[in-house]
């Protein structure tokens, strides 16, 4: 059977399965929604307890990434993601996770080259786009005298 690549791609695309948009926009929503809520119970807690508003969000930020490394570790963070999708990935604990799945997943090949060496393959891209992205609008910034 011979088919042009439009007629492919007509054929495919009636033999893909329909995502369900609505629902994962609501779930996506709500469960990122309900990660930042737990954030900020840790902040306003942490400054209950006496903290300046500087020490309790640094404090709140470590809570955060332990949890999405611990959840990630004991397997709860992905049956998370697999019901909000991108709502897991809420700045702190996706990136927590992002780090901790592939060190957990490389942790047969060894401290050095296993972990260590794969700890930042998700993470890595991340760290380094955002950063030189940061530097590129601060420049852009003071050379429009906008700083």
């Amino acid at each position: 059977m011979r088919m042009t690549n439009e007629e492919y791609k007509r054929f495919s695309e009636r033999r893909a399965p329909r995502s369900p948009v609505k629902k994962n926009l609501f779930n996506a929503f709500w469960i990122g929604g309900l990660i930042c809520c737990v954030g900020q119970f840790f902040l306003e807690l942490y400054g209950a307890a006496g903290l300046d508003v500087q020490t309790a969000a640094t404090a709140e930020s470590i809570t955060m990434v332990f949890i999405g490394a611990a959840l990630t570790g004991l397997g709860v963070y992905d049956d998370i993601a697999r019901h909000a999708g991108a709502g897991t990935l809420v700045p702190i604990t996706g990136f927590a996770n992002s780090v901790a799945a592939p060190a957990l997943e490389f942790k047969t090949e060894g401290l050095i080259t296993g972990t260590a060496a794969k700890m930042f393959v998700i993470a890595g891209p991340v760290l380094v786009y955002g950063i030189t992205a940061s530097v590129v609008y601060g420049l852009a910034l003071i050379l429009l005298g906008l700083a």
